[in-house]
């Protein structure tokens, strides 16, 4: 602490974001005669060049040598005042500043509570802002390789862009096979192209590409560094099968005694122990189970190729990044839970990624919609925002269930000759082609009805679908053979640990936090760490893969640069 400091106040209006709720002259008054203090001003929009300006000419004209902004969030204009106070000749880091917008005007009603909260934010700001001590950032040199978590669609895009300008990728997926959510989707909407179609070439590429080096079956396990300097262990489950020597002919597969539910098809078949992923994974190997399989050794006596080791054990990877890219996408909301919905109680009512793998040709009933005693539906109704928009569960918009519901009512009505009733709130088709795909559907002679599907009952041999039509102002009551619920994208169960082991943040919604949400969307507050995809925010696959190029230039820009400067901010007991 300096014996005498001299510190300067700025107290902003934000426009009316402040001043509309904080009296900042009578906060720019009491700082006045806070200790140390010689000077206090107030000004409308202190981040803007002429408040910049202002500060660095009282620093000459007042001999400041600390200053206290009380503004907006540090997170926004932290550096913006740093590098004003270095152009004033003072040392950046002799800044302190009080957040009186989100902390304050942002948070009340009072106008009373919210001034006299600045002015205790500003109090400890001047109080602190004398202990200050200079420091200077300094130069690391920043490994050019690059970590990605997680293989859908957005992982996949930015790992192909950055190895595409000739930069090492890390790609690491814990599932068998890359391809996320999107592998098992039938059409993609506007266009209604296969999403194997469009997705096959870009996963065949990953296994092409010299430049990426792919770890399935794989968990990121420890992270210590820094930007340009992160040290990463991946934990490799044991396949029990030689990705080199397996020619995935499925001998072993035939002969295995051993079936338990095949995760890829949800659940609605069952598979063997030893099985392949899916007919275009990658890689395209077969792999044990080693929760379910029983060591018989059936298997190793069928494999010409020598390929199975039921004695493989985990491995442990030892890698050196300088940036790591998060695409580890999402999970669906599990209705099983809310009984009001029939999942698990009545037969025929399924999820969206059920219904996707139904009307897939590579599906379990080879593209075919059919009842659980094999014949086809006469009338199908299809349930938005399950478990979405809902006090109940989870609050925010899934984003993708309009536009995926409308598909799901155009692929009931493409194959079969159902009637189709379609349950939504709003409908909201925000992309491009969206809108028109939506009024192509409502053409096609569906039935759409404003008003969510509250609950699904038994009776006779129908399920009933109750809902308000609000539109009409009347309770409807619409007998079905199946019914498909559409529900809501979630954060990985695993959310919050995976945030410990990379430090960083989850926000309320338990989506991983962007550094901000309008102008920063890719960035974390962890230096050298960034988002891709639904690990996000719900996303459809066009803003995936925008998210994804997006994070893998935020890279590339501190890749080319050779050199990256490390905030010297660091926490010591003292």
């Amino acid at each position: 602490m300096t014996e005498e400091a001299r510190v300067g106040v700025y107290v902003c209006h934000c426009g009316s974001n402040i001043a509309d709720k904080v009296d900042v002259e009578d906060v720019r008054d009491y700082a006045k005669d806070l200790p140390n203090v010689v000077l206090s001003r107030d000004y409308k929009y202190m981040c803007s060049d002429p408040g910049q300006d202002l500060l660095k000419k009282d620093i000459a004209e007042h001999n400041l040598d600390r200053i206290v902004v009380a503004s907006c969030s540090p997170r926004m204009h932290e550096p913006t005042f740093r590098y004003a106070l270095e152009d004033g000749g003072l040392n950046g880091y002799f800044l302190e500043m009080a957040n009186i917008r989100e902390h304050c005007s942002w948070v009340t009603e009072d106008e009373g509570e919210a001034t006299e909260k600045s002015k205790a934010l500003v109090s400890s700001a001047v109080n602190r802002v004398p202990y200050h001590e200079p420091l200077e950032e300094k130069e690391v040199d920043i490994n050019p390789a690059t970590l990605v978590v997680g293989g859908g669609i957005s992982g996949i895009q930015a790992a192909l862009k950055i190895a595409d300008s000739g930069q090492e990728v890390y790609l690491v997926e814990k599932k068998p096979s890359i391809g996320g959510k999107m592998a098992k989707l039938d059409k993609t909407f506007p266009t209604l192209d296969c999403a194997a179609c469009i997705l096959t070439p870009k996963m065949v590429e990953v296994a092409r590409k010299e430049e990426v080096h792919l770890l399935t079956n794989s968990q990121v396990t420890e992270v210590s560094g820094y930007i340009g300097n992160f040290d990463v262990t991946v934990t490799e489950t044991p396949r029990y099968v030689d990705l080199d020597d397996c020619t995935s002919c499925g001998d072993c597969s035939e002969v295995c005694p051993i079936t338990t539910e095949d995760e890829f098809e949800e659940g609605l078949v069952d598979r063997k122990a030893i099985y392949r992923s899916f007919p275009q994974a990658v890689p395209n190997s077969y792999l044990i189970d080693g929760d379910t399989c029983v060591k018989c050794g059936k298997c190793v006596e069928v494999c010409e190729a020598k390929a199975i080791d039921l004695e493989m054990g985990p491995q442990e990877h030892q890698i050196e990044v300088g940036n790591i890219i998060m695409a580890t996408g999402y999970e669906v909301f599990d209705p099983s839970g809310a009984a009001q919905w029939g999942y698990g109680l009545y037969d025929n009512v399924v999820t969206g990624l059920e219904f996707e793998r139904l009307t897939n040709a590579s599906g379990p009933t080879g593209g075919k919609v059919k009842l659980e005693d094999g014949s086809e539906p006469e009338a199908v109704a299809v349930l938005h925002c399950i478990g979405s928009r809902d006090e109940n569960y989870k609050k925010y918009c899934s984003r993708v269930c309009c536009m995926s519901s409308v598909k799901f009512s155009h692929l009931a009505k493409e194959k079969t000759d159902a009637e189709v009733y379609e349950f939504y709130i709003d409908m909201r088709t925000f992309g491009k082609q969206y809108e028109e795909f939506y009024n192509r559907v409502q053409k096609e002679g569906i039935n759409f009805i404003r008003g969510k599907g509250s609950e699904i009952i038994k009776r006779d041999d129908k399920l009933i679908v109750r809902a308000e039509n609000t539109l009409i102002g009347e309770f409807v009551e619409i007998p079905v053979d199946m019914v498909v619920l559409n529900t809501a994208l979630i954060p990985q169960a695993s959310q919050t640990e995976v945030g410990q082991t990379f430090g960083i943040q989850t926000s309320n919604d338990g989506f991983f936090l962007e550094s901000h949400i309008k102008l920063d969307p890719f960035r974390t507050a962890t230096e050298g760490i960034y988002l891709a995809g639904c690990c996000q925010s719900p996303k459809d696959i066009p803003d995936s893969v925008a998210q994804g190029s997006g994070a893998a230039a935020e890279v590339l820009s501190v890749i080319t640069k050779g050199k990256v400067s490390v905030s010297p901010i660091s926490a010591h007991v003292n």
